[in-house]
């Protein structure tokens, strides 16, 4: 059987290209129209790490990001590209990457946007926190050494403000619970249930690391240096952030519940 035979024998949804043969790391990478950023980003990231494998999931971007990643994944066995039918939300997609880690064997997944606000440079120590024995590394604006660079007083409020809310409603001390940039093991991923996460929006942080908290699974945060995108537009919209704010009061009555 063909490598390109085996994947689509294998496909849950989409079209994949390119085999994923280290079964190690997978930093996963959602993309709606980023072709201008995403290049730079996976030549950055292997900068860093040349043995780790990238999977992006691309969501039809009309711009022709899913060609340029293609175009990637031809000439570098180390990218994977998975194509979805239309604009499905960034929840679904890491949940479809994350169902694809598992039944590849990988050991560590890294979440990261496309957007060049999450350095590559931090890839080692979250990926390193995890093999030291974290179950969840967050890259965290929140703790020092932490911050944000680019945003105004308004986003830093909002986003400062969304993840304190967050800590109080649901009563844990994970001080960013809003952040993007994370790394998961196997056993986090195996445990919380990537198939019981709900939120497609901006709450799948919150989610996800409060369903790892819920399980009494150790997390962890990294500080990083979160850099506002200079190319492209916000994904961030108010329907994004209303789910937010139901979801962390749902979350936590299904917690207090013993239903997560």
């Amino acid at each position: 059987m063909s490598n390109e035979t085996a994947l689509l024998s294998a496909t849950m949804s989409g079209k994949r290209s390119n085999a994923m043969s280290d079964p190690r790391v997978l930093v996963i990478i959602p993309t709606y129209n980023e072709r201008d950023n995403l290049p730079i980003l996976i030549d950055a990231v292997f900068s860093v790490m040349d043995k780790v494998h990238v999977l992006v999931i691309d969501d039809a971007s009309p711009d022709g990001t899913g060609q340029v990643a293609d175009a990637m994944a031809r000439r570098d066995p180390r990218v994977c590209v998975l194509h979805r039918a239309a604009k499905l939300g960034l929840g679904t997609a890491y949940v479809e990457g994350f169902k694809l880690a598992l039944e590849r064997g990988f050991e560590v997944v890294v979440e990261m946007d496309a957007d060049m606000s999450h350095d590559p440079r931090y890839l080692p120590a979250l990926i390193g926190a995890v093999r030291d024995g974290a179950d969840v590394a967050v890259g965290s604006r929140n703790i020092p050494g932490g911050g944000v660079q680019g945003w105004g007083l308004g986003r830093q409020l909002l986003s400062k403000g969304g993840s304190l809310y967050s800590r109080v409603i649901l009563g844990v001390d994970t001080r960013d619970l809003t952040t993007g940039f994370k790394a998961f093991s196997r056993r986090a991923l195996e445990t919380i249930g990537v198939d019981e996460i709900r939120s497609n929006g901006y709450s799948f942080q919150i989610e996800t690391t409060y369903r790892a908290l819920c399980w009494g699974l150790h997390v962890v945060e990294v500080p990083i240096i979160f850099v506002d995108r200079r190319v492209g537009q916000s994904k961030m919209s108010r329907r994004v952030f209303v789910e937010a704010v139901g979801m962390v009061w749902k979350l936590r009555v299904e917690a207090l519940l013993n239903k997560l």
